[in-house]
């Protein structure tokens, strides 16, 4: 089991596509640890702490210390991962020392080119402010953080360029697409993000890239992660600043498909998204295609791309995508015969 904690909305940066906006009617809630602590009670085999926001670093550094002191005097195996913009870090590390170097403490920070990702002051974060903020960690913690980039229209040229600078840096960075939270009200459509996909593939940047290499591993038939699992439902939860419950931390986003926490911390298990046939599949004929686990291993982009009325333009140009993916797998090319076959 997996656990995202957002423990408040607040944040310093003002990126025009956060997701993360609308999460909670009373923008200062700042979640209760109890329902943390009650959490891990229930699932005590916890293995990750995944904590975003908001901005994680918007709280004080003692709320990640009392987490952490938790679970050392449980003897419980969760590590906790932060996954910040790192800017109140870089501007006093001091303050976050005692979190950032714990041996359980894993730091993830985010980038991308593009006019999108603003700071407080509505100027642009840089790639000159990310390799002081990257820098400042390496220094502080002994490694560079992976990072995470949101491609929208805006930035959509710069993916490549994006996977680069993971290079450069060599550390894995995870290229996604905005979906339709908050201050994104459109998704970025799912067929151009695999087309990006696909170019990073054939530049030869698969290994820096967390998504191409879980695009590959879905079409070999092998054990995937968010966002290509079907099953999120059965090993991730997330609980929101005012202790509302989700099973996926981008429906969390929507408010939509909540769990009732009290009836799971007391022995219940609930497995919302599989339960709900409208998110199966984008469209029956779905079910005979090869592309059908990556085009439908996210219910959330499942529903975004329904609501937007997006499919059959996805459709068609993924199944232009569908050769290029299978033949770079060794995928047997009879299949990729009735792709082709299939858009005519």
């Amino acid at each position: 089991m997996d656990l995202i904690i957002k423990p408040t909305e607040v944040c310093n940066f003002k990126c025009t596509f956060c997701s993360s906006t609308k999460i909670s009617s009373d923008h200062a809630a700042k979640l209760d640890l109890l329902k943390i602590f009650q959490f891990l009670d229930r699932f005590p085999e916890t293995e990750t702490i995944i904590v975003n926001g908001g901005d994680p670093l918007m709280m004080d550094p003692s709320y990640y210390v009392k987490i952490l002191n938790f679970l050392d005097d449980n003897k419980l195996p969760a590590t906790l991962s932060l996954t910040t913009n790192l800017w109140p870090f870089v501007k006093n590390p001091g303050k976050w020392l005692e979190v950032f170097q714990h041996e359980r403490t894993g730091i993830a920070t985010s980038f991308q080119y593009g006019n999108g990702r603003l700071k407080g002051d509505y100027s642009v974060f840089t790639e000159e402010d990310f390799w002081l903020a990257s820098d400042m960690v390496l220094k502080h913690c002994g490694y560079r953080p992976s990072f995470i980039a949101v491609i929208t229209e805006e930035n959509e040229d710069s993916t490549i360029q994006t996977v680069e600078l993971a290079k450069k840096m060599d550390v894995v960075c995870k290229v996604n697409y905005a979906m339709a939270s908050g201050d994104q009200d459109k998704p970025y459509r799912l067929s151009k993000i695999y087309e990006k996909y696909v170019e990073i593939w054939e530049a030869g940047l698969a290994p820096w890239e967390h998504n191409t290499q879980q695009m590959m591993k879905r079409i070999r038939g092998e054990q995937t992660i968010c966002p290509l699992t079907r099953t999120c439902d059965s090993h991730i939860r997330t609980i929101q600043p005012e202790g509302d419950y989700y099973s996926c931390g981008a429906f969390g986003d929507d408010r939509e498909k909540s769990i009732d926490f009290d009836r799971e911390m007391s022995g219940e298990f609930f497995t919302p998204l599989q339960n709900s046939p409208e998110l199966h599949s984008l469209k029956k004929s779905c079910y005979s295609c090869p592309m059908f686990q990556i085009c439908n291993g996210c219910k959330k982009t499942v529903k975004d791309l329904k609501t937007h009325n997006m499919v059959e333009e996805h459709c068609y140009h993924m199944k232009q995508l569908a050769p290029s993916i299978l033949l770079a797998n060794n995928i047997d090319v009879k299949v990729t015969e009735y792709v082709n076959e299939s858009i005519g």
